[in-house]
């Protein structure tokens, strides 16, 4: 089972380093969800100190590779293979708050949904889903 120090370590060392310039951080893994979250920056608000949808998209994304991670047990690259975002409300805070579970995992295709709340204040920003290939 992965912790969140070694997912932090795997982070770091797999994903694009402009995946890494969010500075995103697991700050819980399970089997069945991880928790990731990244600081409101001037590099990614826009008028209005609103996070723009780019952010928030590969926030869930990142996210939800990381609960298919928690769901095989270990880091396994997946790849993503359809990803929607909504946006429901524009997102402003100090960070952002993704939350990302397994819906349902097969042999190739895992299924997964993510959650992003603006903090403090929790309030639901947007939601995401995906599916991801194992290879």
């Amino acid at each position: 089972m992965l912790d969140p120090a070694t997912a932090n370590a795997l982070l770091e060392d797999n994903f694009a380093p402009w995946v890494q310039a969010l500075q995103p951080k697991v700050s819980d893994i399970t089997p069945l969800s991880a928790v990731l979250e990244i600081p409101v920056t001037a590099e990614i608000a826009r008028v209005g100190g609103i996070v723009c949808g780019q952010a928030l998209s590969t926030l869930a994304d990142t996210a939800m590779v990381f609960a298919c991670a928690g769901h095989i047990g270990e880091f396994v690259p997946v790849a993503t293979t359809n990803l929607e975002t909504r946006f429901l409300s524009a997102a402003r805070g100090d960070a952002i708050r993704c939350t990302a579970k397994v819906v349902k995992g097969g042999r190739a295709l895992i299924f997964a949904e993510a959650v992003l709340v603006s903090l403090p204040g929790e309030k639901e920003v947007a939601r995401a889903s995906a599916t991801f290939f194992k290879p």
